[in-house]
């Protein structure tokens, strides 16, 4: 009887793990979404409480459209619509300059940032998705704005009213009060905001930007549910950082000190977006191998997928019942980084697969 019950025993356990086995299987199971032809390169993914999914249209691939609404059938339309979704220079009203960067706030605004130019302010425009109509512009100008801004991507933090975004082209992130307007540059002066000397090689070509190595700073951004921290790294660097929301509100403080409360959270390869879950895995998209992980709680980092059809993952951002999303763009084979020409093989998609933990949007 006692060979029988440690049997017994044994066998509990092997089916035990084998059902763990094959949760975590499922749960880093990876689906595409929707694919997109050569007019529709996306950029960046935003998606509303509802599930409503905006993806903005890559600015690298000389595209009229800015941004779109991925519909349910896979299709997708213009969004907000024809007077605002397109080129602002081909327009009499509204109309959009370049958007990478958008997000969508617990009100279901969806916060699209519009590039700066040499006569044009950048601007944080907020559309209303249930009332389908213009929220709010707040102008982003000199001196927060410099000649080589590069408005990249955005964090929002509804709890406490605001937005943080990734200026990539002066290496630091401007917080935005969307109560009041009012914009402010900080960790300028950061080395952590900045690139490190990284060559991104993809396919063995090294990726150039304006005939120099591409080396970039600060663009993937985002924020935890709580509101609590806000992610970020140089997009050539090998860590993600974080910072308290109430340090980066705290417009007391000095930027010396800001730095000084800036956290190392963890390693990170070469990489483009994130996004996070509750447990505090930070997910990354590695673009110099065709791979998506995650930063780990514990500061390791892992690779989820790794596959041929993953070139250049992107913008990723989070679902209904625990989804993340993640754009394909094939971005070393736009005319920007390819030496004017556009190379790609048509890998434009959307992808989804199960956060390992309980995922919310920090909005």
């Amino acid at each position: 009887m006692a060979y029988t019950n440690k049997y017994i025993c044994m066998a509990i356990k092997t089916i035990a793990l084998l059902l763990c086995f094959n949760a975590t299987a499922n749960q880093t199971s990876m689906e595409v979404v929707a694919t997109f032809n050569q007019d529709t390169p996306p950029g960046n993914i935003a998606i509303s409480p509802e599930g409503r999914i905006f993806l903005s249209v890559h600015e690298f691939y000389f595209k009229p459209l800015r941004v779109v609404e991925l519909l349910k059938d896979g299709t997708t339309r213009p969004y907000p619509n024809s007077d605002w979704a397109y080129a602002a220079q081909e327009r009499e009203h509204g109309g959009l300059y370049g958007v990478l960067g958008l997000n969508v706030d617990k009100f279901g605004i969806l916060w699209m940032l519009d590039v700066s130019g040499d006569e044009h302010a950048g601007r944080l425009i907020g559309w209303d998705t249930t009332k389908e109509k213009l929220h709010k512009v707040i102008y982003l100008a000199k001196p927060v704005i410099k000649s080589t801004s590069f408005l990249n991507d955005l964090a929002i933090d509804s709890k406490n009213n605001a937005i943080f975004i990734a200026d990539t082209g002066t290496g630091s992130i401007i917080v935005v009060d969307l109560n009041t307007g009012h914009a402010r540059r900080v960790l300028e002066s950061a080395a952590q905001t900045k690139a490190e000397p990284l060559d991104m090689v993809i396919d063995g070509k090294l990726v150039k930007l304006g005939g120099q190595t591409a080396r970039l700073g600060i663009n993937p951004i985002t924020i935890d549910h709580k509101s609590e921290f806000v992610y970020f790294g140089a997009m050539t660097g090998r860590s993600i950082y974080r910072i308290s929301t109430k340090d980066l509100l705290d417009n007391q403080l000095s930027e010396k000190e800001l730095v000084k409360r800036i956290q190392r959270y963890g390693d990170k390869p070469i990489s483009d977006g994130i996004t996070i879950d509750n447990a505090g895995n930070v997910y990354v998209t590695s673009i110099t191998d065709d791979s998506i992980g995650m930063t780990q709680a514990d500061g390791n980092y892992k690779t989820l997928f790794k596959r041929d059809d993953l070139s250049w993952p992107d913008g990723l951002a989070i679902g209904p019942n625990d989804y993340v999303y993640a754009t394909i763009n094939e971005l070393h084979r736009s005319p920007v980084l390819n030496d004017g020409k556009a190379a790609t093989l048509g890998e434009f998609k959307v992808i989804r697969f199960k956060a390992l933990a309980k995922a919310e949007i920090g909005r």
